[in-house]
């Protein structure tokens, strides 16, 4: 896929300093951070029938900068300030799901009021590491999440079945749920089944294998009570869904197909029982077309806000 730059009306300007104030602040008043964490308006909450739309944006982290064809199409964080301050613009956008250094940013933009705050917690797990696998906890901690007033902490799980860093990996993970637990945050936590071909890490996005890896994520932990489950859209996602009765995001992935391809298997899935909504980064915020705006509207007319059923 071959990316279209930024479509010029939706870009906040191009001054090549638009963003130097951020290093300003972090210079000398890097205390700013945590004010505006606590000044920051929260979101008015959850709710059963009202299905919530974040915004990823945690992949550079982890030193996956490509999208499509392009290798580096993260890498200019000016660029990505632009797209994800433009999807956060959506009233429809609930929040982000962002590593430290973007939250940070983004609380200093004043861009996350009002909006669900998921911080990225383990980012060791470096795209082509040799010991990629052995995906250790380097961003957010539970602590630091509650001192930013945020809604909960997601958590990347692969089960490599022959890589021995697998076992570190989910007990890691089931610790990073009980921490996040006892604050009453969400552990929004990411599983797939992993191989290694060719020296490089897999995920076994067959229906069978997405299945396994909820059951042995949704496991983790000593409760389950604020555990979601985030998970990729695959076939047969009726069967996918009835492996669990934990909240449920979809996530988006690297984009392979067409947009209307993409938003097609979206809205099928975000019909199931379980499916809370969507949490997506690279396919809305670099769209073929380069409109964000546009792929973030498109995306938002599918969830779905119903009323919630009560008993009398």
């Amino acid at each position: 896929m071959t990316l279209t730059p930024i479509a010029a009306n939706q870009a906040l300007n191009d001054d090549p300093r638009r963003y130097e104030h951020l290093s300003t602040i972090r210079l000398e008043d890097p205390d700013a951070v945590a004010r505006a964490a606590k000044s920051r308006r929260r979101h008015p909450g959850l709710k059963a029938g009202r299905q919530d739309f974040i915004v990823a944006a945690d992949h550079p982290a982890r030193g996956a900068l490509a999208v499509g064809s392009d290798p580096v199409a993260m890498a200019d964080r000016r660029q990505l300030l632009d797209r994800l301050q433009i999807a956060l613009a959506n009233p429809a956008v609930d929040g982000v799901l962002a590593s430290p250094d973007i939250m940070d940013d983004l609380l200093l933009l004043g861009a996350l009021d009002g909006k669900l705050v998921f911080g990225s917690m383990n980012r060791g797990g470096l795209s082509g590491l040799v010991n990629e696998l052995d995906d250790r906890f380097t961003g957010h901690t539970a602590a630091a999440l509650e001192a930013l007033r945020a809604d909960g902490g997601k958590m990347l799980t692969r089960i490599c079945l022959g890589d021995p860093d697998t076992v570190a990996t989910l007990e890691a993970t089931a610790k990073a749920i009980d921490s996040l637990a006892e604050r009453k945050l969400i552990a929004m936590v990411e599983p797939f089944l992993s191989v290694r071909e060719n020296g490089k890490v897999r995920n076994d996005l067959s229906t069978n294998a997405v299945i396994k890896s909820i059951a042995i994520a949704e496991g983790l932990g000593s409760t389950s009570a604020y555990t979601w489950m985030k998970l990729p859209v695959v076939a047969d996602m009726e069967r996918v869904m009835a492996a669990t009765t934990m909240p449920t995001v979809l996530l988006g992935g690297d984009p392979d197909g067409s947009q209307d391809e993409i938003f097609a298997t979206w809205q099928s899935a975000l019909a199931l029982p379980g499916v809370q909504g969507l949490t997506v980064g690279r396919t809305l915020l670099y769209p073929a077309d380069g409109d964000v705006a546009g792929a973030v509207a498109s995306a938002a007319s599918l969830l779905h806000h119903t009323t919630e059923i009560t008993e009398n």
